[in-house]
């Protein structure tokens, strides 16, 4: 025998019940994206130093391990190439390692110190030379962008060795601080 189907039973949501949530879900995400875009400018801000500290250290073990001078080379300071690297043995020239700038991090903006040197020669010690063409070492690399709340800084000391850091953390205690 069919029974009918009583209409207090009805399986589904009505019009109104849809449109309450289509509203909630609209006003938090209203609340999140600011939040997001600032999580994605961070991202590529600690992808652009995370890759130049990495080139550099790259740089340092191949001086070590070749046994000759090699040197990291910022790329240019041109819209799209904050980021961009290559790692070359000094003699005979030749590339090791290369990034280009659209791996991730093609929004930030570096500044460096002293102001527009972009190369660094490692010794066979792993510690800094003098550049082939007597222009000044690398030795700070700071990277920042646009609607990220977070900077980043990398630097190279005397002997050598690579470090990351926020210059933004004051505290002498934390290990995040410049």
């Amino acid at each position: 025998m069919l029974t009918a189907v009583s209409k207090n039973n009805s399986l589904g949501f009505s019009l109104v019940e849809l449109m309450i949530g289509v509203a909630i879900l609209a006003i938090i995400a209203s609340i999140a994206l600011p939040n997001f875009q600032a999580m994605l400018q961070n991202s590529q801000i600690r992808n652009a130093a995370e890759s130049v500290a990495n080139g550099l250290q790259k740089a340092r073990a191949e001086a070590v391990s070749r046994n000759t001078n090699v040197t990291f080379i910022l790329g240019a300071d041109a819209i799209g190439t904050y980021s961009a690297w290559t790692v070359n043995v000094v003699n005979p020239a030749s590339t090791i390692d290369s990034r280009s700038s659209n791996e991730g991090s093609n929004k930030v903006t570096r500044t460096v110190l002293p102001a527009n040197a972009t190369t660094i020669t490692f010794n066979n010690f792993g510690g800094v030379v003098v550049n082939a063409d007597a222009s000044a070492s690398l030795n700070q690399v700071n990277f920042s962008a646009v609607g990220g709340d977070r900077s980043l800084r990398v630097t190279i000391g005397a002997g050598g060795n690579t470090r990351m850091c926020d210059p933004n953390v004051t505290s002498g205690s934390s290990p995040r601080a410049c």
